[in-house]
């Protein structure tokens, strides 16, 4: 399965999550491809919103782009939105953008860093 493919699945996969744990999620099909700030995901209740950008790897790494945080960062903070970063190792794993560590050209998530500062699931949703 090529890399955009498992992307839209882990995207499609949170959807269900979160649907299920009475959470409104929209999916921005083509998101990183517009020329305006957009998240993967916008979730919401009647309490919180959230704006997710959304990585799956099969390293034990992630790299996300200056622009990719930076835009997230400033979608949540037009929206009225809590910015998050989800990713999967063998798990979903929740970040907010400030615990992720910034190198010179990008910023990079480790399974470590994930386990230490992420939230599961179901605490991202009792939080």
């Amino acid at each position: 399965m090529n890399t955009k493919a498992k992307g839209t699945n882990a995207e499609r996969e949170l959807v269900h999550m979160f649907w299920k744990a009475n959470f409104a999620c929209f999916r921005a099909a083509g998101s990183g491809s517009t020329k305006y700030p957009c998240p993967d995901l916008i979730v919401g209740n009647n309490i919180r919103k959230l704006a997710i950008e959304v990585k799956i790897s099969g390293k034990e790494y992630q790299h996300l782009t200056k622009k990719e945080i930076d835009e997230l960062k400033q979608f949540s903070t037009m929206f009225g939105a809590e910015p998050w970063i989800a990713v999967k190792f063998d798990e979903w794993f929740f970040l907010n953008p400030e615990d992720i560590n910034e190198t010179e050209l990008n910023y990079s998530i480790t399974g470590e860093i994930a386990q230490r500062k992420g939230l599961s699931f179901n605490d991202l949703i009792n939080f």
